[in-house]
């Protein structure tokens, strides 16, 4: 009898595909969501593994510069006893304790970090946390780990071609973190300080960010009730594109998450926002997380909004453009829902 040969990661991830995970919902009413959220959240949170032990809010304010219409703060803190997230907070005119504003936190993506959110530098992003601030919201643009200024150096990494966020995966597991589980916290920290702001209104908070910053848009949204609105840009898709054989292997340590697929897949971790506000953008000529695959995942997240009773939540901006914010909707969709 011939042995059958699966002899590489990718031909026994191939066949590991093939099983439906338990916990990808199947469910149709609302009782069959709430019984899923309950037992589907639960399990996320155990397979993130720890969180790291928070310290105290002291932050201090590196740069203030007024510009036309807000100010940007740059701010540094530390989340927790081994860590600091260098920020830029932007504040529109106007907004005080008297009339405190709504707040977005800005999530950067695989790149050059924080910089790209704010108008530093010009990237993908398209300055996208400038132009909700000047359309009235505070905005906060961390650093996530391994980004920005959080960048590790070549030598650490061993060489320039070495994924830095992959090596950070690896290097965080040793002492039991998980890098997704680390970022998540840091992001959790920054609504803290978003809140401790008077100019903020502290019940209406959203959260936006394209590629891996749409991976810690939906993430943050799904485990902290304090997000109100979410918009997940260009990182809406099925584990089935990210590891197929077709050589895409679309993944990274930072957009990692141990154990996922056992339980069940990306569109799962969006479902958990509702009943909460949620826009999913997908770009027609993206070719990083594929226009069909996301549209695929999409109806799943769909599914599941039904099942909870507010579809009227859940919107689609499917739009004619690349790897890339589609701003004006996103913004608009943000000042409706906050």
């Amino acid at each position: 009898m011939a042995v059958q040969r699966f002899l590489t990661a990718e031909q026994s991830v191939e066949q590991l595909l093939k099983a439906t995970p338990p916990l990808h919902f199947d469910g149709a009413n609302k009782r069959d969501w709430e019984e899923w959220r309950t037992r589907f959240r639960r399990n996320l949170v155990k397979d993130l593994g720890p969180a790291p032990e928070p310290l105290p809010l002291e932050v201090e304010v590196l740069e203030h510069t007024q510009l036309d219409g807000y100010t940007r703060e740059k701010i540094i803190f530390n989340p927790d006893p081994f860590s600091s997230i260098p920020a830029y907070i932007l504040t529109p005119d106007g907004a005080d304790a008297e009339n405190p504003a709504p707040a977005v936190l800005c999530a950067h993506g695989h790149g050059i970090g924080k910089d790209g959110a704010v108008g530093v530098v010009e990237d993908y992003q398209k300055q996208y946390a400038v132009e909700l601030t000047k359309r009235g919201f505070v905005t906060l643009a961390p650093d996530w780990r391994c980004f920005g200024e959080r960048k590790d150096r070549d030598e650490w990494v061993r060489r320039p071609s070495r994924d830095g966020c992959n090596v950070a995966y690896l290097a965080f597991g040793y002492f039991g973190y998980q890098l997704l589980r680390l970022n998540i916290s840091d992001g959790q920290r920054c609504l803290d300080y978003l809140q401790s702001r008077p100019e903020v209104d502290s019940h209406r908070l959203g959260c936006m960010g394209c590629s891996f910053g749409g991976t810690m848009t939906t993430y943050i949204s799904a485990l902290d009730q304090r997000v109100k609105a979410a918009v997940i840009v260009c990182y809406l898709s099925t584990l089935t594109d990210a590891l197929n054989d077709r050589g895409r292997g679309n993944t990274c340590g930072s957009q990692f998450m141990f154990g996922l697929r056992k339980a069940g897949d990306i569109a799962d971790v969006a479902g958990l926002i509702a009943p909460r506000s949620c826009m999913a953008q997908i770009g027609s000529d993206d070719m990083c997380f594929i226009e069909a695959d996301a549209l695929q995942a999409f109806k799943q997240v769909e599914k599941i909004y039904a099942a909870s009773g507010r579809s009227d939540r859940l919107v689609l901006d499917h739009f004619q453009g690349e790897h890339e914010i589609n701003l004006e909707t996103g913004i608009e969709f943000l000042q409706e829902r906050l």
